[in-house]
C-alpha cells in the first residue's frame, strides 16, 4: 500500500492536468503491479466484497458484468479514492472556474463524501467490470445523483493481445457545430487513465466552452478483459 502512495506522490500532476486540460484524460502506465492486478481478479466471486451486480445485457448497457464494491472498501480502493481525490480536485476547481459554473470541490475526499451523503447519495461507486468474448460496454457517463466529481479513473487489470484481443477504451468528444470525436485507447496492464466523468472545458474566442464527453468499450474479440474503476461520488441507489 505504502508504494502505491509514494506512487501518487511522485507522479507529474501538473502534466496530468495539462492532459487533462487538453484532451480531458491523461494515462500514468505501470501504475498497478501485477500481484494487485491479479489480486483484484481473484477477487471478482468473493461476493461478499460486492453490494451490487449488474449484467449489463438485461439494461442494454452492452454485454458483460460489473459489480460494485461495498463498504468498507478494500483498503486498496479506499486508499486509491482518498489520495487521488486530494491530487484531482484542484483540477475540478480550475475546470469548473474556467465555466463559470457556481461549484467549489473541497480539499479533502472525506469533506466531498460528506456532501454526497447530504444529498442522499451514500452507496459506494467503486466497481470492477469483467468481459469476455463478444463483450462490450455503450457509451455513457457516470452520473449517481446530483452530486458527482468531474475527473474518474480506470485501472486496467489485464494485457491487451495477450490476455484479450479487442475491447478498447473508447472516449468520444462533442466538437461544437461538428461531429463528435472518437478517441481510441489500449493501455497496458496496470495502468491508470484519468478521464472526464461528463465534460471538459475547451478554449473558444469567446473563453471557453464546454466538451460532452462519453466513455465505453469496443467489442472483446477473445480472452478476457477486468477494469477496476474509481468513481469519487456516491451513489443514490
Amino acid at each position: 500500500m505504502q508504494d502505491i502512495l509514494e506512487k501518487i506522490e511522485k507522479i507529474n500532476w501538473q502534466d496530468i492536468a495539462l492532459n487533462m486540460h487538453e484532451k480531458g484524460y491523461a494515462l500514468v502506465p505501470d501504475f498497478l503491479p501485477p500481484s494487485q492486478c491479479a489480486a483484484l481478479i481473484d477477487q471478482y466471486d468473493q461476493e461478499e466484497a460486492y453490494r451490487k451486480t449488474v449484467t449489463m445485457e438485461r439494461h442494454r448497457f452492452g454485454l458483460g458484468q460489473y459489480k460494485y464494491y461495498t463498504y468498507p472498501l478494500p483498503p486498496l480502493i479506499q486508499n486509491l479514492r482518498q489520495s487521488l481525490y486530494a491530487k484531482l480536485a484542484p483540477m475540478a476547481n480550475a475546470w469548473v472556474k474556467c465555466l463559470n459554473i457556481d461549484k467549489y470541490f473541497p480539499k479533502y475526499f472525506e469533506d466531498f463524501q460528506a456532501e454526497c451523503h447530504t444529498h442522499h447519495q451514500d452507496k459506494p461507486t467503486p466497481l470492477i467490470l469483467k468481459y469476455t468474448k463478444g463483450g462490450f460496454n455503450t457509451l455513457h457517463q457516470d452520473l449517481y445523483g446530483e452530486v458527482y466529481f468531474p475527473l474518474q479513473a480506470a485501472f486496467f487489470l489485464n494485457e491487451p493481445e495477450k490476455d484479450y484481443t479487442g475491447g478498447e477504451f473508447i472516449l468520444t468528444e462533442q466538437v461544437p457545430r461538428a461531429q463528435s470525436k472518437a478517441i481510441v485507447l489500449k493501455p497496458g496492464k496496470g495502468s491508470m487513465l484519468i478521464f472526464t466523468t461528463n465534460f471538459r472545458p475547451v478554449k473558444s474566442a469567446r473563453g471557453y466552452t464546454r466538451a460532452t464527453m462519453k466513455h465505453g468499450v469496443s467489442e472483446v474479440h477473445g480472452g478476457k478483459r477486468h477494469i477496476m474503476g474509481v468513481i469519487f461520488h456516491d451513489a443514490v441507489n
